[in-house]
């Protein structure tokens, strides 16, 4: 895997982040309230009030983002590990990798522009795991510290998102723990930019952001990257410049 083909993993994190702010956008938005100073009684000390409080949200978001985007990359590495030790060399089950992961992405494309749930039966099926992970937050909160806020994002990242899973695919694919970790690392740094505004913006961006227009332009880049896949799976031949948009290499 090149520079080059971790574009799409980082545009379909980009596209999809509208999505992450219905799934973190609460616990995002807790990081901009927890630890806050309190109000100053004087308009001219609130300045120099405010300037610290604001840094250590800073650092609390970024942190958070961090253990998160760790989680996704520790579970590219698992993922991709898989095909590293022989589980997908054969080249009927690549064939049928590569098929289901652009599946995955129609399906997550319809799923944001509220087109069609299904993956939302896959989410519920992952809450199984999640009620194990869920208790080991309690100890962390208030998320008033930026190791706090790592750790709760370390362990945020395994929470059942159909997005996630859509991205893991991929990572399975790319056929060794290094790669499927960058994999899922492009796919989180696109993330990262609506998660950072929604922890520095709060409500005001995710009001915004779940509009349906904005959720349907969303969706329907996440469905072009699926469908372009399919076609390339379809006529077994390139596609020539648009190869480089495929988010998972053809078998």
């Amino acid at each position: 895997m090149n520079a080059l083909s971790l574009v799409p993993m980082f545009l379909v994190g980009l596209a999809g982040s509208v999505h992450c702010i219905g799934m973190c956008g609460g616990i995002v938005g807790a990081l901009s309230i927890s630890g806050g100073a309190p109000a100053p009684a004087r308009p001219v000390i609130a300045i120099a009030v405010a300037r610290p409080a604001l840094q250590a949200n800073v650092l609390r978001v970024l942190a958070y983002n961090g253990g998160r985007i760790a989680s996704y990359m520790l579970a590219g590495a698992l993922a991709g590990s898989l095909a590293g030790a022989g589980m997908l060399h054969l080249a009927s089950l690549q064939v049928a990798g590569y098929w289901l992961a652009n599946l995955m992405l129609v399906a997550l494309g319809l799923y944001l522009m509220d087109a069609w749930r299904g993956l939302a039966h896959l989410e519920a099926a992952g809450n199984v795991i999640w009620r194990r992970v869920r208790p080991l937050l309690k100890p962390l909160m208030p998320m008033d510290t930026p190791f706090k806020a790592l750790a709760v994002g370390g362990l945020w990242g395994w929470v059942p998102c159909g997005m996630v899973y859509s991205a893991l695919l991929t990572a399975m694919l790319q056929g060794s723990a290094l790669q499927g970790a960058a994999a899922m690392g492009a796919f989180g740094l696109g993330t990262l930019p609506m998660l950072l505004g929604m922890g520095l913006l709060g409500t005001r961006l995710r009001a915004q952001m779940q509009r349906r227009p904005v959720r349907i332009a969303s969706g329907l880049l996440v469905l072009g990257f699926g469908l372009l896949g399919l076609l390339r799976a379809a006529n077994g031949v390139s596609l020539g410049w648009l190869d480089a948009l495929c988010v998972t290499g053809h078998p």
